[in-house]
This record gives structure tokens, sequence and C-alpha cells, in this order.
């Protein structure tokens, strides 16, 4: 894993929390986008060299909207950039942690990804992402 690619935030309103951010920052996201297959809206952010992704469901089946019925709003997932997500998949299986998509999935801001489940990770959703090329 290089670094922390970004922090992912789940909201219920996400013009809202556009707004919010955006005071926050001191600066408007960067990019809006809905990835349908997961029922998520997101929204990005970038202050320093750092992102933060907001997540709005669309449809009351997302994952999304599933984390903030049993959690309510707040983080999501840690997502880190990796080389190769394929085989960083095989490794950390090998490792014995739980892969909840062992396919990697088209996400958001052009990437490839798949998710650890929070089982093996002390509770946290850990994200591997890899740029699409």
């Amino acid at each position: 894993m290089n670094k922390i690619e970004h922090l992912g935030i789940a909201v219920k309103d996400l013009e809202k929390s556009n707004a919010l951010f955006a005071q926050l920052f001191g600066t408007a996201h960067y990019k809006m986008e809905e990835v349908a297959s997961e029922g998520v809206k997101t929204s990005f952010f970038k202050t320093g060299p750092n992102k933060i992704e907001l997540l709005e469901a669309t449809n009351e089946n997302s994952p999304i909207a599933k984390f903030i019925e049993k959690k309510g709003e707040g983080i999501h997932h840690i997502a880190f950039e990796v080389d190769d997500i394929r085989a960083e998949i095989a490794r950390l299986k090998a490792e014995g942690f739980t892969i909840l998509n062992e396919e990697p999935k088209k996400g958001a801001d052009n990437k490839w990804v798949a998710f650890l489940h929070p089982k093996t990770t002390n509770g946290v959703l850990i994200e591997l992402c890899q740029e699409r090329v």
C-alpha cells in the first residue's frame, strides 16, 4: 500500500454536506459522480494533499444507506492507493483478511476498487484503490 488515497464519509444529504465541507475547507468540491452499481453519489474535496469523499445513498438498499441506518453519518472507510490491486488482494487474502469483492470493480474517481471486511481489520472498512488506465 502506497498511501491513504482518501477518507470516505457517509452523509444523508450530499447537497447540504457539500456546503458544510466547502465552508470547513474553504474550497468547493472538485468532482461529483454517481456509481449506480453501488447505489451511491459521491463528491470529492481536496485539502492539501488529502482527499475526502462524501457518499450519499441513492436507494435504501445501498451499502451507504445501511451504514447510516446502523451507525449514523460519519467516517465510512479509509482507502489506500495500491500499484497492483489484484496482487494486493491475493497478498491480503493469503494473510487471512476477508476480501468483500475478490475481483476489482469500477469505483468513483476513475479507480478500480476492492474492500476488506471490517471484521478482519479492527472494525474499519478498508478500500484498495488503483487508477484505471
